[in-house]
């Protein structure tokens, strides 16, 4: 592969010094010619050595590529210290990069299921389940 080679130019603007949530934020512009994209994680590492701080410490997200490709636009948030990632990032991103791990939990149907089947038995003794009252209705 002699995409992973290609030259990366990197530029942030549009850059915030967020105290209160204990980051920094800006927009990133990644220029990559005669290359599709530029995996997430190529991205952090990129920052991480231009902001001088650690790779964990770096979200990235939401990035477009432009019509045609060579450049792709983009959000990054740097955060001071990994209390304040955890503290302030959301739990999804956490799991993307690896800071947190994926709460499992049924499917969203078998969920919806459960709720209804449990409708059945509201205000019953729960002994086995619902008999269900079936009458001829004329």
């Amino acid at each position: 592969m002699a995409d992973r080679e290609q030259p990366v130019t990197l530029r942030t603007r549009k850059f915030i010094r967020n105290a209160l949530l204990g980051r920094k934020q800006m927009v990133v512009d990644v220029l990559h010619p005669n290359r599709a994209n530029v995996s997430k994680n190529d991205l952090r590492a990129k920052l991480a050595e231009l902001y001088k701080t650690s790779k964990d410490s770096i979200s990235v997200f939401g990035f477009r590529t432009q019509y045609g490709g060579g450049k792709s636009t983009g959000f990054a948030l740097i955060y001071d210290s990994m209390e304040a990632m955890k503290k302030f990032e959301p739990h999804y991103r956490l799991v993307r990069i690896g800071v947190a791990s994926k709460i499992e939990k049924a499917s969203r149907q078998q969920r919806k299921q459960r709720k209804n089947r449990a409708k059945t038995v509201r205000g019953t003794a729960k002994t086995k389940g619902a008999a269900k009252d079936k009458k001829n209705k004329k």
